[in-house]
């Protein structure tokens, strides 16, 4: 643990759909003069995210769905184009991203490739996401996907050409941060 942060209070805020807490902790500055600051964290747990691709039909597979914190933010009709994603809960993050991929694009992956990670909201979240890729091809087609029922998802599956994929970034269709990451890395790295 950072000797530089001395935690002296944790309060829930709120514990409804997942948790929030403000922290109260003294940091001790590069100057070596201790201060007291607060801040609030949301705990929702981490995530894991996938790119499907097909490097022989150049086409990349992606999810539309409606996300309420976009709608209430501008977000004229909630629907939001991503990468196949999903919380961990009890899972590591390989396990997490086959389970949800099968659910929400009904492909059953056989090889994942985990390429990074990051923090996506370090100042607020406290989510650490595992990116993955996998390529795909129509055999690993199980099922329709959209999601779990019991989740209350209703997941619309995209096959996109992957030059598409990657104007809708400037077109502003593709807003996601994990998406535009996962679409950039397949480009820098001639994945497709």
């Amino acid at each position: 643990m950072n000797p530089n942060v001395q935690i002296i209070e944790e309060k829930l805020l709120s514990d409804n759909w997942y948790v929030l807490k403000k922290i109260t902790f003294d940091y001790q500055n590069k100057s070596g003069q201790w201060q007291r600051q607060s801040r609030e964290a949301y705990d929702r747990g981490n995530g894991a995210v996938i790119l499907l691709y097909h490097p022989q039909n150049k086409t990349v597979i992606l999810t539309r769905q409606f996300r309420m914190p976009t709608y209430v933010n501008g977000n004229e009709t909630g629907m939001l184009i991503e990468a196949c994603a999903g919380l961990l809960d009890k899972d590591n993050a390989e396990d997490c991203i086959r389970r949800e991929t099968e659910e929400e694009t009904g492909y059953r992956v056989s090889s994942v490739r985990k390429v990074f990670e990051a923090y996506m909201s370090p100042g607020s979240v406290t989510e650490i996401l595992y990116f993955f890729v996998a390529e795909y091809e129509a055999t690993m087609k199980v099922n329709e996907g959209g999601g779990a029922a019991h989740e209350q998802e209703n997941i619309e599956v995209l096959e996109l050409p992957f030059e598409q994929a990657l104007n809708m970034i400037k077109t502003g269709e593709i807003r996601d941060g994990k998406t535009i990451m996962l679409l950039q890395y397949a480009k820098l790295e001639g994945l497709i």
